[in-house]
């Protein structure tokens, strides 16, 4: 599931680089081609999660639904991916955004993607460069991609998903409590989830915590049962997800999260701790 700088540094040095993909993308800073083109990991090719790793969004699915798996398809070839390539993302935020594309493509198909742990701010402080500007032209790929490989609920699931099971909440616990809520119109939560804030996933210089550590956190967290995930959109759920997985435990995906549950008027809401 992840791929350290030394160990992406060593196959660059041998000439067996895999597929990188830059998923840079915050809310804060949605502009990630703006920072590709200031500086990114020799050979990476920029991704952009709002039009690729998405559908358009709207009410009834969320900001970022699933994208269509044709439509990903075309761009996986366009990002230069062939069948049987080892795939690696990474972004500047310990693999926040860099998830969505890691959980997107094993979800169509693929078998070998990894994060690369601490991404890019670790990759340059352990003395690597960058390369600036549009990036190098891509030999376009052949990969073939089917959805449906990595577990999903809905909505009507999602909110049954508390009496058999723990459906974990991914955001900040502000927005979990509803004390803030920075993008959709309502705030707070989906009755009986549990606040798991994706950040608390990382150490310090932005890499995950280990398989242990993690252990820890998600036995105090996830009962008995099934576990699902949601976000603000089904971004950082993702990252979420691939933490469950280092933990060992699988997880289902909410892919319209908060965005489509709040704007649902017969959806009710929780606040509160």
């Amino acid at each position: 599931m992840l791929m350290t700088v030394r160990e992406l540094a060593d196959l660059v040095e041998v000439g067996r680089p895999p597929v990188l993909l830059d998923v840079r993308w915050s809310l804060d800073d949605p502009n990630g081609e703006d920072r590709y083109h200031e500086g990114h990991i020799p050979g990476a090719v920029y991704v952009d999660l709002e039009t690729e790793l998405a559908d358009p969004g709207s009410p009834e699915r969320g900001r970022h639904p699933l994208p269509d798996v044709v439509r990903l398809q075309d761009h996986a070839r366009r990002w230069g991916i062939d069948d049987g390539d080892t795939v690696a993302v990474y972004d500047d935020t310990g693999g926040l955004a860099a998830a969505r594309a890691w959980w997107l493509l094993r979800w169509a198909g693929l078998r070998d993607v990894r994060l690369l742990d601490g991404g890019l701010s670790l990759w340059t402080a352990a003395g690597h460069g960058l390369a600036a500007g549009p990036g190098e032209a891509v030999k376009p790929g052949s990969v073939t991609l089917r959805g449906g490989r990595m577990s999903t609920v809905g909505i009507d699931e999602a909110a049954e998903f508390p009496s058999r099971g723990t459906l974990l909440d991914a955001r900040a616990a502000a927005r979990y409590r509803g004390d803030e809520e920075p993008v959709d119109p309502r705030a707070g939560h989906i009755p009986g989830a549990v606040s798991a804030p994706a950040t608390d996933n990382l150490r310090e210089d932005g890499t995950f915590r280990t398989a242990e550590e993690l252990a820890d956190r998600f036995a105090t967290v996830c009962g008995d049962g099934p576990v699902a995930v949601y976000c603000g959109s089904g971004v950082t759920a993702t990252h979420q997800i691939a933490a469950l997985a280092l933990a060992g435990i699988d997880a289902a995906l909410f892919p319209g999260s908060w965005s489509q549950w709040c704007r649902d008027p017969a959806r009710e809401i929780a606040t509160g701790a």
